[in-house]
């Protein structure tokens, strides 16, 4: 909680703190961009299920500087980078691109996310699975590229439902390839 109270009002011993946080993640990153790893992937969650965990402003004074500087080190190398969250991060997507997140879609960003595990993975009703992949589908998918599919089959998700999604998404790429001028 002090924490995000920190982050909230930002004072010189908070962005002290995360300086070096940083450096520390520059050092790694730096490791990384050494090896034969064809790109880099954030993976801090900013999203709660409604809305940022701060506001947008925040978000973007603190941290969219040091994404930046992850980017454009990763570049530098020839590396491409992807970025995970969990969450409603919607606010920050143009944030996202603008510092340089590689996977692009519907002229602007590729999804890599989940169907949700909590509602409707969890369903019986395997139409509810098929309704979430054309839901998806037909607002984040674009034939030139546009989602990186996948699911968590936890113990509370039904069979029925999983395979439902996974026929449905087969059915979608079968359809999407089978439109003139579209290739794999």
């Amino acid at each position: 909680m002090n924490t995000m109270m920190d982050i909230m009002a930002p004072g010189q011993g908070a962005r002290s703190v995360l300086s070096r946080i940083h450096a520390f993640y520059l050092r790694e990153l730096e490791f990384w961009l050494t090896t034969d790893v064809d790109g880099i992937i954030f993976m801090d969650d900013w999203g709660s299920q409604d809305q940022l965990l701060i506001p947008p402003s925040i978000w973007r004074d603190l941290f969219k500087p040091l994404y930046q500087d992850y980017c454009d080190r990763a570049h530098a190398k020839g590396e491409f980078v992807f970025r995970h969250s969990d969450g409603h991060i919607s606010d920050i997507y143009p944030d996202l691109i603008d510092v340089g997140v590689d996977a692009k879609a519907k002229g602007r960003l590729t999804f890599g996310g989940e169907i949700d595990r909590l509602h409707v993975l969890t369903d019986p009703n395997p139409g509810v699975g098929r309704n979430a992949v054309r839901y998806i589908a037909e607002h984040l998918d674009d034939p030139s590229g546009g989602i990186i599919a996948q699911f968590e089959f936890g113990a509370a998700a039904k069979g029925e439902t999983a395979l439902a999604i996974f026929e449905e998404g087969d059915r979608i790429d079968r359809q999407i390839l089978a439109t003139p001028g579209v290739t794999s």
